[in-house]
């Protein structure tokens, strides 16, 4: 049995600017270490797929240049890659017009390689999963398509593509993020979402995606492809959860309040999603860097609690609840809590940071504040409903 995966990793993560302003969405760090993209090729490796096509288009220099560095670990001898495509203009002079029309434009590529199914993943989720289990159970249902599905607050509903199942999990309804979303027949308080991962036995997605290619649509999964298919195919939906049936976790951190949460999950105590995870390793691109100093005396007032520090950091003053990215420094007197310093951060001697996103390279000068005054804070920066300041890249504060 052979498994192509395929990671739609093109979208330009809008909602998420300032931190898209220079990269793709899969390509924004998380963790202090990683970027957004190596949990899902984590999930591939750790499941035993071993060729993979990455699909990008807005953005992707960065992108491309993480995988080249950090994912450069298959063998090409034993015909395991991680192969990264950019819109190949083959049947049309256009860029990737919707999710479909990604592989649709990658067809020759993926009828070379010839596989029984093809998953398909997105590129910007922080998740484990095991594939080979969604994988045994399409088999066992003897589906066309399967979708990873997951319950959501019925508040959040039109923000996924929601679906209705009946007693055997085929599905038979589905709409891309609905206004007014259906609820479980269960529980009228959540709703059925997608995950945004597909596995299709290969001559079902040829048909359908030469199908759309030939409509008027926006050639997209969601909006086109799997309504149409519902109606005339076996979907069905897989349950992403643990043995005693409760919700695995999965987080879309695609606005500013998700992303900026699903980090503090990380720092939480019996945190959801468990980065320590020997049996289930994550990889990235390393930094090259010296180790980590924390340099704080009994006699300081300064001190370093329940926060991530990554290598080459240099922590001086008091840090809580924090996750710093690797050359972050932390001057004497400087005080960072519930904040995302991004690289080579640098905050300098008595600032106070609170409640931030850091961008890379920024300098806070000596005694600047940022948290504490939410009117100044939305003249100078990006300020969210939540209260989360975000301090762009190249920011230069006097």
């Amino acid at each position: 049995m052979k498994v192509l995966a395929i990671i739609l990793a093109g979208g330009k993560g809008s909602r998420l600017y300032p931190l898209t302003s220079k990269r793709c969405k899969p390509a924004v760090p998380f963790g202090g270490k990683y970027r957004i993209i190596d949990f899902t090729l984590a999930n591939c490796i750790n499941s035993g797929i071993r060729q993979i096509n990455v699909m990008v288009q807005y953005l992707s220099d960065s992108l491309q240049k993480h995988i080249r560095d950090g994912w450069s670990i298959l063998s090409p001898a034993l015909d395991e890659y991680i192969d990264v495509y950019p819109p190949q203009q083959r049947f049309a002079d256009a860029w990737y017009q919707g999710t479909a029309d990604a592989i649709y434009q990658n067809l020759f590529t993926i009828e070379e390689v010839n596989p029984d199914f093809i998953l398909v993943l997105a590129g910007d989720h922080i998740y484990k999963m095991d594939y080979r289990e969604i994988i045994e159970y399409h088999l066992t249902k003897k589906a066309d398509l399967t979708i990873a599905t997951i319950p959501t607050p019925l508040a959040e509903g039109s923000q996924f593509g929601i679906m209705e199942v009946d007693p055997d999990n085929r599905i038979i309804g589905f709409e891309e993020k609905p206004s007014h979303p259906k609820p479980s027949p269960n529980n009228p308080s959540m709703a059925l979402a997608s995950m945004g991962i597909y596995v299709f036995s290969k001559d079902i997605m040829f048909q359908n995606l030469k199908q759309d290619a030939d409509s008027p649509s926006s050639h997209d999964f969601g909006k086109d492809i799997i309504p149409k298919m519902v109606s005339r195919n076996a979907v069905y939906s897989f349950a992403h959860q643990n043995p005693d049936a409760s919700p695995r976790y999965w987080r879309d951190v695609g606005t500013l309040k998700s992303y900026f949460e699903a980090n503090m999950d990380l720092l939480k105590k019996d945190s959801p999603f468990k980065l320590f995870d020997e049996d289930w390793k994550f990889r990235t691109c390393q930094t090259q860097s010296a180790p980590t100093m924390i340099h704080i005396t009994q006699d300081s007032s300064d001190s370093f609690t329940n926060s991530l520090i990554t290598g080459g950091a240099i922590i001086n003053g008091s840090v809580q609840n924090s996750i710093l990215s690797p050359g972050v420094i932390i001057e004497k007197g400087a005080y960072v809590e519930h904040s995302l310093l991004f690289n080579s951060c640098h905050i300098k001697k008595g600032a106070k940071i609170r409640n931030a996103i850091i961008e890379k390279g920024v300098q806070i000068p000596e005694g600047y504040s940022i948290g504490y005054d939410s009117k100044k804070d939305g003249e100078y920066f990006t300020l969210t409903p939540e209260g989360i300041t975000v301090v762009p890249k190249e920011t230069i504060i006097s």
